[in-house]
């Protein structure tokens, strides 16, 4: 039985060999709330789709294009959080007869123990814990309103992942980050330049193997969503040595003004 709540290893033919993940949902397979519903497949597919780029696959610090997909990313989900959570003192919105049916999450397995870029990885892991946040929160019984309790505890991971980006990678110092609103601008990626703060060792990195860089079609499946309820029992990846919990070999089956999160204090 599993005995964690860490993301899960997708052990499941080459994709476990290539070490992918999936965040923990416990047992918590479903949601009575469409805005989680929402969020947890927009932030899946968009870290879905960042981990599938080359940079994973490279030590060297990552191109622009993944930050600039982090930073879109950041604001599109502060803007949803913002414009959506409601305040301990305010009214929620409640049905008088009706309520939605429950919607089933879905798992975007990704690129995760193997990856070569440490800056990917450290992101993917706040990403794959944000996601498990999300899968076993309790306002997943909320039909109808998400809490500026939830919009903070979804976005002390968003605010974690973009102050390390801005920090080690554009050269912002923490009294930049953490002002209220604080985005990166054109300008700071335009100027990207990790030459200018990084070693030398870090800025050179040997070829990667290409056995496990997967096609579209491959990929079909993963892209489109898992339903929790079709992964098969997931083991924990060994290295990390948990008691009690199961292992397993691989499977062989198929498979400016910037957002301000509601929640005042969050810790970043």
């Amino acid at each position: 039985m599993v005995t964690s709540d860490t993301v899960r290893w997708y052990n499941v033919g080459k994709f476990g060999e290539a070490g992918y993940a999936v965040p923990a949902w416990g047992d918590d397979i479903s949601t009575l709330n469409p805005n989680i519903a929402e969020l947890t497949d927009l932030i899946g597919q968009n870290l879905f789709a960042l981990m599938h780029q080359e940079d994973v696959d490279m030590k060297t610090p990552p191109s622009i294009n993944s930050l600039r997909a982090i930073h879109n990313l950041y604001v599109r989900a502060g803007q949803i959080l913002t414009a959506r959570a409601v305040p301990s003192g305010q009214t929620e919105f409640r049905t008088t007869h009706v309520s939605p049916a429950a919607t089933v999450f879905k798992a975007y397995p990704i690129p995760f123990f193997k990856v070569r870029n440490p800056h990917l990885k450290r992101w993917a892991g706040f990403g794959l814990m944000l996601l498990s946040e999300m899968f076993q929160h309790t306002e997943n019984r909320k039909t109808m309103e998400i809490t500026t309790v939830f919009a903070g505890d979804v976005g002390k991971y968003l605010q974690r992942i973009y102050r390390n980006m801005a920090t080690e990678l554009f050269g912002k110092t923490s009294a930049d980050v953490d002002k209220p609103g604080f985005l990166l601008t054109d300008a700071d990626f335009t100027a990207y330049n990790p030459a200018a703060f990084f070693t030398r060792t870090e800025l050179v990195d040997t070829v990667p193997p290409f056995e496990m860089v997967f096609t579209e079609d491959q990929l079909q499946v993963l892209r489109a969503g898992i339903p929790v309820t079709m992964l098969p029992q997931l083991p924990t990846w060994p290295g990390l040595l948990i008691p009690g919990d199961f292992s397993g070999g691989t499977s062989s089956a198929q498979a400016g003004t910037g957002p301000i999160f509601p929640a005042a204090g969050v810790s970043v």
